[in-house]
């Protein structure tokens, strides 16, 4: 059944003319500083990203909800906002890239597009180093490109003195007809330091409330507050186009609730919410665990689940963790069913190489995993089933993501896989979803507001005990 809903929760986004330029340390600031004055703050991050919604979600205190044009489509994402937006004080939408930036020629799905599909003002945030004047064309130059017209105030970032400030207000007073809003100064150690797979993720750092609190701080001082609260309280009422059962929401008629252990620790923390609430609505019970610390996997449980994450950085500890690894071989062999998604995937081959380091996982898979220093498989995917999985179905095409740095090798010559790749890499730049025995594995990520089966299929897979 289709339903039509509106929102009229105040809401701004967070952009920027170009990629590393602060908007996610800033997003991160404006959220905190919001939450110590007592406000609701709905974070949304716009594109497929794991780690800087890490980042949000501690900074706001609520769960940061992906936007991704490439796997919801327009109406999956206005549908997606208006449901996790409703009711919150302030939605504060963090693009991606630059504002500008996206796959169509047409900007149909770049930042200026999502804001005017969430009539959403936004905040430019502007990379002062290095320029002075120079900064008026620039924002000049977004406000007269198609879409330019959302953005209704400008933070100055990076900005190295008082002297500097002050030419910089000059300039923009002078020549830019939208208010600067915050004039913030470079500090060593006031952002979040960047790996392999971008931002350092909170959930490996021990400090990160220290860090959350020190650049929350940075932007009280530095942010009119205020003024960016008013600018989000002139967002009109978003009428959300109807989307017929965009998650599901009810789990077989009669079928009994499963316990299903997932992984979660500093390794393994790459989960969508909607599809952890998705898995939830379909009746399944997920009992966390630590892949690092517990010896065994929880008691009485009936699947596992192990998303994505960093296990290549911990590879010595997990391979030092033999209880937990042989627990995983034991119910792997008695059958259990077992999905994993890319960082779970490597953890279930034989072995991780990376560089001459080579240390021993949990054997689940025929298969060993090397880390390169390029990534071997980056961006949207586009996958269709082979025939062998209930879920997509034999040909049907399905859009998802993959972020990798490694590749597999010394793999079994008769592996099965559920997905034929069209787009992207996967397992061997032809396959994903690899499957055997009860265990289906890959390095694709799908989510669940763009794929409304695939809850049913994983916990349907689950419960029925590995078929697929």
């Amino acid at each position: 059944m289709s339903r039509k809903m509106g929102c009229d929760t105040p809401r701004v986004m967070i952009a920027a003319p170009r990629k590393s330029s602060g908007k996610t340390t800033l997003a991160i600031g404006i959220s905190a500083a919001l939450s110590r004055r007592g406000l609701d703050i709905c974070p949304f991050k716009k594109g497929p990203d794991f780690i800087d919604p890490g980042w949000l979600t501690r900074a706001a205190g609520r769960s940061c909800r992906n936007l991704d044009y490439y796997m919801m489509g327009r109406e999956g994402v206005v549908a997606n906002f208006v449901r996790h937006a409703a009711g919150a004080e302030l939605a504060l939408i963090e693009g991606n890239h630059g504002f500008f930036d996206g796959q169509d020629v047409a900007g149909s799905d770049c930042g200026a597009a999502l804001a005017a599909d969430l009539r959403a003002p936004v905040v430019l945030v502007v990379d002062c180093r290095g320029a002075a004047r120079g900064i008026a064309p620039v924002v000049l130059g977004h406000l007269g490109f198609p879409g330019g017209e959302a953005i209704k105030g400008v933070i100055l970032n990076h900005v190295a003195s008082s002297r500097h400030e002050a030419r910089l207000l000059e300039a923009m007073i002078h020549h830019v007809p939208v208010p600067v809003l915050g004039s913030v100064r470079r500090q060593s150690g006031s952002g979040i330091e960047e790996r392999h797979l971008g931002l350092h993720p909170a959930m490996e750092r021990e400090d990160w409330s220290e860090q959350i609190d020190q650049i929350a701080s940075m932007v009280e001082h530095s942010v009119d507050l205020d003024a960016l609260l008013d600018l989000g309280r002139t967002a009109g009422t978003l009428d959300a186009p109807p989307v017929a059962n965009p998650v599901p929401s009810t789990p077989p008629g009669g079928a009994e609730r499963i316990r299903v252990g997932y992984a979660v620790d500093r390794a393994f923390h790459f989960y969508y919410p909607d599809n952890l609430e998705a898995l939830a609505a379909q009746g399944v019970d997920l009992i966390p665990f630590s892949m690092l610390q517990d010896s065994c996997l929880p008691q009485g449980i009936q699947g596992v689940f192990i998303g994505g994450g960093f296990p290549e950085v911990f590879m010595q500890r997990l391979e030092g963790n033999t209880g937990l690894m042989e627990d995983l071989q034991r119910v792997a062999r008695a059958g259990m069913p077992i999905y994993a998604e890319c960082g779970g995937l490597m953890v279930l081959a034989q072995h991780i190489h990376w560089g001459d380091r080579v240390a021993r996982m949990a054997g689940v898979l025929p298969i060993d995993v090397v880390m390169h220093a390029r990534p071997q498989g980056y961006g949207y995917m586009e996958v269709e089933g082979t025939g062998l999985t209930q879920w997509p179905g034999s040909g049907i095409r399905v859009r998802c993501h993959e972020f990798h740095y490694s590749r597999l090798v010394a793999s079994h010559p008769d592996l099965r896989f559920a997905f034929k790749v069209n787009r992207g890499t996967g397992v061997d730049g032809q396959h994903d979803g690899l499957m055997h025995r009860n265990v289906l594995a890959g390095y694709a990520h799908f989510h669940a507001a763009g794929h409304p089966g695939w809850a049913e299929f994983v916990a349907g897979f689950w419960r029925q005990g590995g078929v697929v």
